[in-house]
C-alpha cells in the first residue's frame, strides 16, 4: 500500500472508530459501600454495598447496547473475595445498583472552552433506554434504584477502594489487543 493510501486509510479508520464510540453507551461504575441521590434536598434513592452507575446514552445507542452493558456491569469482578482479590461480581455479593443518567459523559471538549453534547441522545430517546437499563439490571437479579431523569440531582457516595471503572459498549465490539 502506498504512503498516501495508507495515510488516507489511517484517517478513515480513526474517523470510523470515533463514530463507533459516539454510538456507544457509556458507564462510569464506582464500587460503593453506600450511595444516594437527592432532588431538591430530599433523598429519592439510596443503596448500600454495590455499584453507583453513571450512565450516558449516545445518539446511536440501542437496546442491544443496554443488554450488553447491563450484563457486563453485573458480572464485573470488582468485589473482593475472602483473600482480598477482585474475584466476585455484583451478583455474587448480592449487591445493589444505583443508576444515574449522565448525559455529560458525552462532553466534547476538543474545541473551545465550553463542552458540546451533540453526541448525547436527546431526552426522548435517552429516557426509555435508561429505564430499559434499570429494568435489565433488575431482570438479571440486582436490586436497582435510580435517579430522576432530567432532574438536577445531588449524588452522594462512599467509593469503596476507591474503585472506578469506565465501560463503553463500543469497546466490546472491537477486537481484543494481543498485548
Amino acid at each position: 500500500m502506498c504512503r498516501v493510501a495508507r495515510s488516507q486509510w489511517s484517517i478513515w479508520s480513526s474517523r470510523r472508530i470515533e463514530q463507533q464510540r459516539s454510538n456507544a453507551m457509556r458507564a462510569v461504575i464506582q464500587r460503593v459501600s453506600e450511595a444516594s441521590v437527592s432532588v431538591e434536598g430530599a433523598i429519592i434513592s439510596r443503596i448500600g454495598r454495590g455499584m453507583l452507575i453513571l450512565l450516558g446514552i449516545g445518539a446511536g445507542d440501542t437496546d442491544a447496547d443496554v443488554r450488553l452493558l447491563a450484563e457486563k456491569s453485573v458480572n464485573l469482578r470488582i468485589f473482593a473475595d475472602d483473600e482480598g482479590r477482585f474475584n466476585r461480581s455484583l451478583l455474587e455479593i448480592g449487591g445493589e445498583a444505583l443508576v444515574v443518567s449522565q448525559f455529560t459523559l458525552y462532553a466534547d471538549t476538543r474545541r473551545g472552552r465550553r463542552p458540546g453534547f451533540s453526541g448525547a441522545a436527546l431526552p426522548e430517546r435517552a429516557a426509555p433506554l435508561v429505564a430499559a437499563f434499570v429494568a435489565e439490571l433488575q431482570r438479571l437479579g440486582v436490586a436497582t434504584s435510580a435517579g430522576r431523569f432530567g432532574a438536577m440531582m445531588q449524588v452522594a457516595l462512599v467509593n469503596d477502594g476507591p474503585v472506578t471503572i469506565l465501560l463503553d459498549s463500543a469497546t466490546f465490539r472491537e477486537p481484543r489487543s494481543s498485548h
